[in-house]
C-alpha cells in the first residue's frame, strides 16, 4: 500500500479516474434489483473507489471522492440525498481510515470493507435521525443497516480484492505518465 502526504498531480489525474469509475458503479448499481428491505437501501458499489482511494492514495483522496460524490448526488438526486451521502461519506472514510492507521496499516480489505459499510450507513442514520425525514420508524431500521452494511462491505471487499490487480496497474502507468 501506497502512503503519501501531499496530494500529488498524479494522486488528483488518479483520483478523477476513480471517480469516474465510482460514477460508472453507481450507474451499474441503479441497473440492479433492490436489495429486499422494507426501506431504499443500495448495494455501494460505487464506495469501492473510496476505499481504492484510501488504500493506495491516502486520505486527502478518499476524502475528496466522499465529497465529489455527494456532490453528484446533490446533482443528480437532490439536496437530501446528497446531504445524506455526505454524511455516510465522510463517517466511512473517518473509520476506514481510523482503523487502518490504527492496524499499523495492515487492516484487510475485508475489515475495512465491513466497517466503511456499516458506518456508513450509520453516518445516513444518523443524518435522517437529525432531520427526521419522512418520520421514518428510525429505531425499527437499524439493525437491518447493520445487516445490509456487513452484506455489501462483504461484496465491496470481494469486487476490490478481484479489481485490484488492473487498479494497480492503472496505477502503475498513471505514476509513469
Amino acid at each position: 500500500m501506497v502512503r503519501k502526504s501531499k496530494f500529488s498531480s498524479r494522486d488528483l489525474v488518479m483520483t478523477a479516474m476513480l471517480f469516474a469509475m465510482a460514477i460508472a458503479l453507481g450507474l451499474f448499481e441503479n441497473l440492479l434489483p433492490p436489495l429486499p428491505t422494507p426501506v431504499p437501501l443500495r448495494y455501494g458499489l460505487s464506495n469501492i473507489a473510496v476505499m481504492y482511494a484510501l488504500l493506495f492514495l491516502g486520505a486527502p483522496a478518499a476524502f475528496t471522492m466522499a465529497l465529489l460524490k455527494s456532490g453528484f448526488a446533490v446533482m443528480t438526486r437532490g439536496l437530501i440525498a446528497g446531504l445524506t451521502s455526505l454524511s455516510g461519506g465522510l463517517v466511512s472514510v473517518a473509520c476506514m481510515y481510523l482503523l487502518n492507521r490504527l492496524s499499523g496499516n495492515k487492516a484487510s480489505i475485508v475489515a475495512l470493507g465491513v466497517t466503511g459499510a456499516v458506518t456508513h450507513n450509520l453516518g445516513q442514520y444518523l443524518f435522517i435521525v437529525m432531520i427526521d425525514y419522512l418520520r421514518l420508524p428510525v429505531l425499527a431500521i437499524l439493525p437491518l443497516l447493520l445487516i445490509t452494511g456487513v452484506i455489501t462491505g462483504l461484496l465491496s471487499a470481494a469486487l476490490l480484492k478481484a479489481a485490484e490487480p488492473a487498479l494497480k496497474r492503472l496505477h502503475n502507468i498513471n505514476r509513469k505518465i
